[in-house]
């Protein structure tokens, strides 16, 4: 069974995000062994400085390469990346299981997105629109995605 972890800058808060992904996460237990990995977010002031910006990129950048488990395929979502379709995500899942890659590591920056250190690491840069949204919705996408995936990859009427 394929192993896919989350990595996910910020705590989710809102009621109606936790119970939504908390449904994805119980949908996703029959295809794969899902984890939600939170880490701090770095405080910053209401006007954040360049400087104060990157340096709490930076430190959240050094967070994330500690959880990062070794030979994992690493997708970093970040809005610069490329955009896939349903399908072609799917595809890109199925093909890590293929090549041997049982474990599918995603990865969700805070508020100002992730550092360019981790980006680099990255297998694939996804992005999910170039419209902007919330980190924490974002989480809650990336999920139904992921679900969305497994369920094409499976021939399932869910993605009708």
């Amino acid at each position: 069974m394929q192993k896919v972890t989350i990595l996910c800058v910020g705590k989710l808060k809102e009621k109606f995000y936790t119970e939504a992904a908390a449904e994805y996460v119980k949908r996703l237990g029959r295809f794969c062994k899902i984890e939600i990995t939170e880490l701090s977010e770095e405080r910053l002031p209401d006007d954040p400085s360049p400087a104060q910006i990157e340096a709490a990129l930076a430190k959240e950048g050094d967070a994330i390469k500690a959880k990062l488990p070794p030979s994992a395929m690493i997708i970093a979502m970040c809005v610069e990346g490329k955009t896939m379709s349903s399908e072609a995500l799917a595809a890109l899942m199925a093909q890590g299981a293929n090549q041997g890659q049982s474990h599918l590591v995603f990865l969700i920056g805070g508020s100002f997105g992730l550092h360019p250190s981790v980006k680099s690491l990255a297998a694939v840069r996804l992005s999910m629109s170039p419209m902007t949204f919330p980190h924490h919705l974002a989480r809650v996408m990336l999920l139904e995605q992921i679900y969305r995936g497994y369920q094409i990859n499976t021939g399932s009427r869910y993605h009708k």
